[in-house]
């Protein structure tokens, strides 16, 4: 029986490359809750009909088409209004996306990993929302070991997917991808290692459920 409890649903935004989703894994694995990465767009495409590949090719990808205004108006509606069924593909995914972690977490406590999660759980106070980051040094080692990668292609990829992330996130929520004020907690994990990282979560969560009690 695993006596390292949380009542806590962790969200972890992350760079790319900040070793983010082993993070977020280990603690799922300390805690002894499921961690959701991918995962989370099987669910989101089950519960809603819409086929997974079309998540995967929408996913934590930016738009600059539609208001965001008009897209959480329609979302507030649900889904059987007319509105839904006219909206862009993109913003069905990403609202089918947010229902799902929504469920996920109304399930008990789990690892969430990127998409928006902690935009979607504003509202739940048991939401810990984490940010990790890292030295473009630290994640280019880390991307050109991982993928057998030139230091230019790896750090072409580090570039390429931050700022997809930053404008998907940027676009979808109130707030901005990475400062400091949109989560609770930012680890540098170039600074502490992932280990590091992973203990200080582990105390920041343990934390976070005292001080809800």
């Amino acid at each position: 029986m695993n006596t390292n409890t949380t009542s806590s649903i962790i969200t972890i935004g992350r760079q790319y490359g900040s070793g983010g989703r082993y993070i977020g894994q280990e603690v799922a694995r300390y805690f002894g809750i499921k961690c959701y990465d991918k995962e989370l767009l099987e669910h989101a495409a089950n519960d809603s009909g819409i086929c997974k590949e079309l998540f995967e090719n929408h996913d934590e990808k930016p738009t600059n088409s539609f208001l965001y205004s008009l897209v959480m108006d329609t979302y507030s509606f649900g889904y059987s209004s007319a509105g839904f069924n006219e909206m862009p593909l993109n913003h069905k995914v990403f609202l089918a996306q947010f229902d799902a972690i929504k469920k996920l977490a109304s399930e008990g406590p789990c690892v969430i990993v990127g998409r928006c999660a902690d935009y979607a759980l504003s509202d739940n106070r048991d939401c810990f929302s984490i940010y990790i980051h890292a030295s473009m040094d630290y994640r280019i080692g880390r991307i050109s070991h991982k993928y057998n990668k030139s230091m230019k292609e790896a750090r072409d990829m580090i570039v390429k997917t931050d700022k997809s992330r930053a404008s998907y996130y940027n676009y979808y929520t109130n707030k901005k991808w990475g400062a400091a004020e949109s989560y609770d907690l930012c680890i540098n994990s170039s600074k502490l290692g992932e280990e590091g990282a992973i203990e200080t979560i582990i105390k920041a969560v343990g934390i976070f459920d005292a001080h809800k009690k």
